[in-house]
Order: C-alpha cells, then structure tokens, then sequence
C-alpha cells in the first residue's frame, strides 16, 4: 500500500482560498498512491483561533467540494485533513472528512479531545462524540486529530473497533515535537498498528509548527519521517504485517481492564 503525507505550510501570508486550491492540486499530484492524508485545520491554522469564525464553513462547504474533486482525479483514497466545521445550530467542531478514489465522502470525525485548556479550541469548538473507523481494500483506517494522540483509551477504541492503520492529523507546535515522535511511535506499539501522523509545516499565529510527519510500523520502527518545512512524505508499507504482529506477538489477548466486549 502506498501513502502520501502532504505536509503542507501554513503561513500567514497565504489566504484560505489560495491554500485549498493549492492543496487540492497537491492531492492531484498524488495520483498513483493508494492513500493521501492532509493534517489539522490547515486551512485556517491550528492556532488561529482568532480567525475560526470568519473562515468556519458549512459541512458541504468549499473544503468539502475541492477536496471531493482532487480524490476523484487522483483516483485516491483521501483524508482531507480537518477544518473548521459550523453546524446549522451555529456550533463551531474540528471536523475532518475521509472521500472514496470516486469522490465520495465516506467518513467524517469531530475531534473529540479539544486542546486550548481554558481558551482557544478548547472553549469555541463542540467535541466529538464518535469513534470512527474507515474500511479501506487493504486495511482499517481509525481517524484521530492531534491532541487525540495524548488520549491512548481513544486508540484502544478504535482498535476495538477494528482499526488496524491509525492516521493522525495535526497541526503540532515545534516546542513540543519530541512528544510527537514518542506518542506516535507509543501508540503504534500499544496497539500493534502502523501510525500514519501528518503534521503541517510554517508558523501560524506566531506558533512555529513541527513538521516531522511519521509513519510508524506496529512494532514502533519509523518507516518515514519528513523535515520541517513543506514536504510530502511517501511510504510504502504492508498493511497485511498489523495482523502477523498481532499474531507472533498476541499481547492485545492479554488486557484485563477495560476489555472490549466479544465481538
């Protein structure tokens, strides 16, 4: 299976509308990948809280149609990252969306750990409620969004669920990168499942991001790693090896607390 980490820059120079055109033709070049991921809010920016408002769009709004569109003529799989979603009752989520090689949106995940604290995302957006798993021809896809991956009881979840390829969109600041790597590689082998994790590149609201988007195996070897800057990172890797980890090595038969209920 191959799959296309687009880690685009997010700069505050850009505006929105020029940054999805050019990320739906970032997602046409791509053509021949089984898989594309975008990362969090990088129409707007992670950290531009200021600006969720103004840029919040409808569910079938502009991100939605121009990325229907590159999936469809790239005749890829893909998860377009997030973007700020404004419900018809008003509320603001985190919202991303997953569309078929045909263009047909099969997916979408509100983020459910909100970050921010008392302030930011935390405070303007509505939480997530639902654990979502996508069943791709090759394998199992469980869709989670950056401050997510500090959260292990929601991977567990999914992998109960059947995921057997975790995909991660961020947009993760440069400060704490070193947790980035660690957590993506800990929930990889927590879960015995490859961790795709796409992060954006460029500072926004003056918070440098970290890049480094990684694909982890499930026993925690980093198949790929990108830099900082704007870049897309391309792997091949077997998704048929989470069910031969899980097979050799049958830790997840162990747990005793909060097992899932029989399947």
């Amino acid at each position: 299976m191959r799959a296309s980490l687009i880690q685009i820059a997010v700069e505050p120079d850009e505006s929105v509308n020029a940054r999805r055109e050019r990320a739906a033709s970032l997602v046409v070049s791509q053509r021949g990948a089984d898989l594309v991921v975008l990362p969090e809010l990088w129409p707007v920016g992670a950290f531009a809280y200021t600006a969720f408002a103004d840029e919040a769009e409808s569910f079938e709004g502009p991100t939605h149609q121009l990325m229907a569109k590159a999936a469809a003529e790239a005749g890829v799989w893909l998860h377009a990252g997030s973007f700020v979603e404004r419900a018809s009752d008003g509320a603001l989520y985190n919202t991303s969306l997953v569309f078929s090689p045909e263009g047909e949106r099969v997916a979408s995940y509100r983020k459910i750990h909100l970050f921010g604290f008392d302030k930011g995302e935390a405070v303007m957006m509505g939480a997530g409620e639902e654990l979502v798993t996508v069943a791709l021809p090759q394998t199992t896809l469980g869709l989670a969004t950056c401050y997510d991956l500090r959260f292990p009881e929601l991977f567990r979840g999914l992998v109960d669920a059947g995921a057997e390829t975790l995909v991660v969109a961020a947009g993760w600041p440069e400060r704490r990168r070193a947790h980035w790597t660690l957590l993506a590689q800990a929930r990889a082998v927590e879960n015995q499942a490859y961790v795709l994790a796409v992060g954006t590149a460029g500072t926004h609201a003056d918070v440098p991001q970290a890049g480094h988007s990684i694909v982890v195996d499930p026993w925690g070897e980093v198949l790929a790693e990108a830099g900082a800057g704007e870049e897309i990172l391309t792997v091949e890797f077997d998704p048929a090896r989470t069910a031969t980890t899980r097979e050799q090595f049958p830790a997840l038969k162990d747990r005793r607390i909060g097992l899932a209920p029989p399947r």
